[in-house]
């Protein structure tokens, strides 16, 4: 059943949505020599590819006009610009819990990074010209396996020693503590585990995790510690209620760990965020997927990374009920997204720490909705609920902290700061097709231009002058789809297709997985109560993160 799995890699100094160069090109410039930690062996690689392969071959004709190239540059940069909202949404509030972004983009960062075999590839060239896909399948590598496998929690493994690995106690991952500021706060494990020793306060504060990007911005690095807990828990479980024999402890704590991961992945992050029916119909085999990944040779579909699956950055919010030290009659009533960027290690804790201090761990009930004290919400307290999956961008994303690096050009600065832009860029410099071609090769009815240019003026001009009504950006068409016939609650019909047959694929190609096992919860561990461990909800509180009551 614990079938050997090829050895992860830890990926040290990944920045979030940061290429990687090879270790041919370590060293080129000042931003890949800042990477050479991370490629300074052979990777260990799978391949991106296209999901829609005749789309794919018939390029350009299914994709973006390209004549002349800057042209279609500058009218993207526009579109972004439009999509970012300078004060609140007008379009309320989605009916989805805030934890689905951030378990959304903790899976992302589990199955995806990006490397460049070229420097070619990168979105910061002038002029930015689209690639013919046949060299993006060649330079473009995944350092992840495209499976849900979390490998940004295990790394190499307790076997594995050294400062950049991810530090274990015999079987159990370490959990950092955090700063005391108050004492009468106990929050010993509360925050990720940091170097203790490096010559630089900046190297103290890097945390020892498999994936630096999960200590970008505070609710995925908590989301992260609640994982390291999880395993612990686990281990403490199966020592009351199902002692392994031998030494296969870990092996049997980190399959449990992995399949409920996956389970709960499948059933309640993506029936929550997709149309539930398609990943029914993916799962029970009603629907026939275009994707069928082989598990000799794993593959990550573009569609999926570089668009679909980035409809997570619509639903951010600008502000959160962060935790009892924020909230109405407190003062300041909110946690800003940016306070959420500067209180990781990478945005130094704003200030001479070098561990989370602790008024700021997450209380995770004010991110999923369960509120054991009604009221506990009282008005003016910002909205317990993520934004709505559309075409609006809180303003937070179009100047990201941690972004970019000091020896940047302004230019390489701003293009890297500002998210709609930078993913628009990314789309068309590695050919993806429009949403029109994709929605037509899945036989969906592709969006009116009624439904495309909606209400938004700036939107609607940006969309017309830059004639993208008929040839639309996959990652802008897969947002308008969610507004237009989900209401934003979901994503639509071809989003639904992309992100569910991408997740439910690889999970049944991976043969240690959940499926291939014919496991569910009711095989798992259990609350006090006896209730399955099901969702994300339960799953923090097993962990130790959420009140269960």
């Amino acid at each position: 059943m614990f079938q050997e799995r090829p050895v992860p890699r830890v990926l040290t100094n990944l920045a979030h949505g940061e290429h990687v160069l090879s270790s041919a090109e370590a060293g080129v410039t000042a931003r890949s020599a800042s990477l050479d930690a991370v490629v300074a062996a052979d990777p260990v690689t799978t391949r991106f590819d296209y999901m829609f392969k005749s789309l794919r071959d018939f390029y350009p004709s299914a994709h973006l006009d390209s004549d002349p190239p800057s042209t279609v540059v500058t009218a993207l940069k526009a579109l972004g610009s439009a999509m970012v909202e300078q004060g609140a949404s007008a379009a309320g509030d989605s009916t989805v819990r805030p934890i689905y972004t951030y378990w959304g983009q903790f899976v992302d960062h589990d199955l995806t990074a990006n490397t460049d075999r070229n420097t070619s590839i990168s979105i910061l060239e002038a002029p930015l010209e689209p690639l013919q896909p046949e060299l993006v399948r060649q330079q473009l590598a995944n350092l992840r396996q495209p499976q849900l496998n979390l490998d940004s929690v295990y790394g190499n493994g307790p076997t594995a020693s050294g400062a950049d690995q991810v530090p274990y106690d015999g079987d159990k991952l370490v959990v950092g503590n955090t700063f005391p500021l108050d004492p009468a706060i106990d929050l010993h494990g509360a925050d990720l585990p940091r170097h203790t020793a490096a010559s630089t306060v900046e190297g103290r504060r890097k945390a020892r995790i498999g994936d630096a990007r999960n200590d970008e911005n505070l609710i995925v690095a908590q989301l992260h510690v609640s994982f390291l807990k999880f395993h612990n828990a686990v281990l403490q479980w199966l020592d009351d209620n199902k002692p392994p024999a031998g030494g296969a402890r870990f092996a049997m704590a980190q399959q449990l760990v992995q399949w409920h991961y996956q389970w709960i992945t499948v059933h309640d992050f993506l029936r929550t965020i997709a149309d539930p029916a398609v990943v029914d119909g993916l799962l029970d085999g009603t629907i026939t997927p275009i994707f069928n990944p082989d598990p000799d040779d794993p593959v990550m579909p573009l569609e999926f990374s570089v668009a679909a699956f980035r409809f997570g950055h619509s639903m951010v919010r600008g502000r959160y009920d962060w935790n009892k030290n924020f909230g109405v009659p407190a003062d300041p009533p909110f946690s800003s997204f940016d306070q959420l960027f500067q209180f990781t290690g990478g945005g130094g804790f704003a200030g001479p720490l070098e561990v989370l201090p602790d008024n700021w761990p997450a209380q995770f009930e004010r991110l999923t909705g369960f509120e054991p004290t009604p009221g506990d919400a009282p008005p003016g307290t910002p909205p317990r609920f993520a934004r709505k999956i559309d075409t609006h961008l809180a303003g937070p994303l179009n100047d990201l902290r941690n972004e970019g690096a000091p020896t940047d050009s302004v230019w390489v600065q701003r293009v890297l700061k500002r998210l709609a832009v930078r993913n628009l860029l990314r789309g068309y410099r590695l050919a993806l097709p429009t949403g029109q071609a994709v929605a037509t090769e899945l036989g969906i009815p592709p969006l009116t231009s009624a439904e495309l240019l909606g209400q938004d003026p700036g939107l609607r001009d940006a969309l017309i002058d830059g004639g993208f009504v008929m040839d639309t950006p996959l990652w802008f068409y897969v947002l308008r789809e969610a507004e237009a016939r989900a209401g934003g609650n979901r994503l639509g019909p071809v989003g639904s297709r992309i992100v569910a047959e991408t997740i439910v694929g690889q999970v049944r190609q991976d043969p240690n997985a959940f499926i291939q096992q014919n496991w569910d919860p009711s095989l798992g561990v259990t609350l006090a109560d006896g209730s399955p461990v099901d969702s994300i909800v339960r799953f923090l509180q097993f962990a130790g993160m959420h009140p269960t009551a």
